[in-house]
């Protein structure tokens, strides 16, 4: 559905973007994530066909996007800063989408009425931060695109709007096979809706795995012996990040969960259990691999 090779985009001295590769398929959910400035939001800006990249190519189904009329019928792009016409109600920008987006339908626009229960009438301008972005979901949901690209798309919403409009993406999934391609600080809603998992960092791309597969790739341990943890243990192993609490070690490192269990059980532990992680901690550790990393991290 988007697939994008080799991608470069500088600003002047800065080259926020680095032969970046990555492949989103049709129907999934893509979360990508990143250090404050990656250049997550330059990336998203190329595959919508808003930036034009310096180098690499960038195919959105099967065709080039960049001032592609016909493609960018299917495709949405949400924004982190959010903009409206001037002085436009709910009602005019629901008619300006129509004139634009040929797969309108009015009739989910209208159902969509009783889900966010805004006055039609209301100038968007006015409305508080979380309800101008209440807006543009039930506009681009009523628009029906084929790929929806999202830019912190949950900010400044209350958790009973953040659960139905997650709802109603994951319904378009479902029943449309609609693509959906997120970035998104808060790692938590991320993972609670993706599939699909790529980490930025400095512009280039660290990793894009299906997100079972990158949990089953990451452990966290807690291991203890009768004596100091066996050298040879800490050279097979592959450490992101370790922490001595009184007699019990806690690791977190890198690799299959059977290759790493028979590892230490090879070294007859006194305490070894096998603890879950979460994507917000993969985050930080993986990151902690590359130098950007905490002082304390609290798990």
């Amino acid at each position: 559905m988007i697939k994008a090779t080799n991608l470069r985009k500088e600003f002047e001295d800065i080259e926020a973007v680095k032969n970046v590769t990555l492949h989103v398929k049709k129907g999934s959910i893509y979360g990508l994530l990143g250090s404050n400035g990656a250049g997550k939001t330059t990336l998203l800006k190329m595959l919508c066909g808003i930036y034009k990249q310096d180098s690499g190519t960038i195919s959105v189904m099967d065709q080039s996007v960049f001032e592609n009329v016909e493609v960018k019928q299917k495709l949405i792009f949400i924004p982190d800063a959010l903009y409206f016409f001037p002085q436009s109600t709910i009602k005019q920008m629901g008619q300006f989408y129509r004139s634009v987006y040929a797969d309108w339908n009015e009739e989910r626009f209208q159902k969509l009425r009783s889900v966010f229960n805004i006055d039609l009438n209301k100038k968007v301008h006015r409305l508080s931060k979380g309800m101008q972005r209440q807006v543009a979901f039930w506009l681009t949901l009523s628009a029906m695109p084929d790929i929806l690209v999202l830019d912190e798309p949950l900010d400044g919403l209350d958790a009973v709007m953040r659960k139905k409009i997650k709802n109603l993406l994951i319904q378009d999934v479902a029943e449309r096979e609609m693509t959906i391609l997120i970035s998104s600080h808060n790692l938590r809603e991320v993972e609670d809706l993706c599939d699909h998992v790529g980490i930025l960092h400095k512009g280039e791309l660290m990793i894009e795995k299906d997100l079972d597969d990158l949990k089953s790739d990451v452990h966290k341990i807690q291991v203890a012996f009768k004596r100091d943890v066996p050298m040879g243990l800490l050279e097979k192993l592959n450490v992101l990040y370790e922490e001595k609490r009184g007699s019990v070690m806690l690791f977190i490192v890198r690799g299959k969960e059977d290759a790493v269990t028979r590892l230490i059980d090879s070294y007859n532990p006194v305490i070894f259990d096998l603890l879950p992680l979460t994507l917000e901690e993969i985050f930080i550790y993986e990151m902690g691999d590359v130098g950007y990393a905490v002082e304390t991290i609290f798990v």
